[in-house]
């Protein structure tokens, strides 16, 4: 049994932490709830005593609470801190390391793993400040649950609702006991460092025009999102998408090829495992970008183009005999993506390739499905149709155990 200090802000979510305390109390663990003064406007302490059966903390300076320094006690005893749901707010005040209250106190204050559920407005998820103090979080180790999307309590539809108290519970029971063995979040990334690259490249033909392809990012952000529910510390190096990146990443946002390699050799010597999912352009214009732009003209325009680097080889070359970080990488193929897949783990000196038929309509670039072939020195795995967030967990599993066989 675990005890869990459960963090309670003030959001519209609020009445879910009740379930969530439930929740954990059924997988076995002991929860102290800790309510900010806006939370106790959406929900009553009352009802959370009843639940965890132990006296709520909703004041630092409450009477006799002084006497054993309570905020340090709860501290030193407390092996997990969940904050669910967490508004900007409280989110901004961790990250700057303000302490006006006994969570904010307590977070400074504890040595234990911190999870965090974020709920909020679309907009202020999406925010500059926020996303900021989110990776600010990431990068000292907090981990996150994704927040969820659809119909919020501001009349609002979009990203930012907290998740399922299911899937938060799921979450903090892995970090305090592992989860179960059929869990895939029992083999744990805590303490290990994902680099992921997403996206497509742009490569710049003159201020207006640029050679890209149809990539929009979806598999290495899904990647990256498994990697983080997993507790691991996650780098997305994300070429130009729409898409949202997951809460608890920190983002490197990239436009060409040449910016993609800097970004990803630059976390890479760090790294447990790469998973190369982003559709890096083989070309780019010989001389680079047009100071101006082109002017249209009857003539043929002659564009002499030149490869870019290749990144996932790059990796290769550079692990060489080594054995971390575990690689992975994807091949966007059409004819016979697996032959082509074998082929390219070898030359390439990688651990997995994902091999996929750009072909269909329903798989692969731009759509929410894929369909694909893991290949390893240890076998041939296929992943028929399905989300690519199911695929990403079979690629994390993957190469999670070839990175638990480098560790011993």
């Amino acid at each position: 049994m675990a005890l869990v200090a459960l963090g309670v802000t003030g959001g519209i979510g609020a009445y879910k932490a009740v379930e969530i305390a439930r929740g954990l109390q059924t997988h076995g663990h002991e929860v102290a709830a800790i309510m900010t003064r806006s939370a106790r406007k959406f929900v009553g302490e009352v009802t959370f005593e009843a639940i965890t059966g132990r006296r709520v903390v909703t004041d630092q300076f409450a009477r006799g609470l002084n006497a054993d320094i309570e905020h340090i006690a709860l501290a030193t005893s407390a092996h997990l801190l969940l904050v669910a749901p967490a508004t900007a707010n409280i989110i901004g005040k961790f990250a700057n390391g303000i302490a006006d209250d006994f969570l904010t106190s307590l977070y400074l204050a504890t040595r234990a793993p911190v999870l965090i559920a974020p709920a909020m407005n679309t907009n202020m998820l999406e925010h500059e400040a926020v996303r900021h103090n989110i990776e600010t979080l990431a990068a000292r180790g907090v981990r996150f649950v994704e927040p969820g999307a659809g119909y919020l309590a501001c009349g609002w539809i979009g990203k930012g609702r907290l998740a399922d108290p299911d899937d938060i519970v799921r979450a903090a029971d892995a970090i305090v006991s592992g989860g179960s063995a059929h869990e895939p979040a029992a083999r744990s990334l805590l303490g290990k460092l994902v680099v992921v690259s997403a996206g497509p490249t742009y490569e710049d033909i003159d201020p207006v025009r640029y050679i890209g392809n149809r990539s929009s990012g979806r598999m290495g952000y899904a990647v990256a999102a498994e990697a983080v529910r997993r507790g691991a510390r996650v780098v997305l190096v994300s070429g130009p998408t729409h898409l949202d990146p997951p809460a608890g990443a920190e983002l490197v946002r990239v436009r060409s090829a040449r910016e993609m390699n800097a970004a990803v050799q630059s976390h890479a010597a760090q790294a447990d495992i790469v998973v190369m999912a982003a559709a890096v352009a083989d070309y780019t214009p010989e001389d680079g970008k047009a100071g101006g732009k082109i002017e249209k003209a009857e003539a043929p325009i002659d564009l002499r183009l030149v490869r870019t680097p290749d990144i996932l080889a790059g990796l290769g070359r550079t692990r060489g005999a080594g054995s971390r970080p575990v690689l992975v990488g994807f091949a966007a193929e059409s004819g016979d993506p697996v032959a082509r897949g074998r082929d390219k783990r070898a030359k390439k000196c990688v651990d997995l390739i994902v091999a996929n038929d750009i072909s269909r309509t329903d798989a692969g670039f731009d759509s929410e499905s894929n369909d694909a072939t893991i290949i390893g020195a240890d076998g041939e795995e296929r992943f028929p149709l399905g989300p690519k967030s199911e695929l990403a967990r079979v690629i994390l599993d993957r190469a999670g155990r070839l990175l638990d066989r480098v560790l011993g």
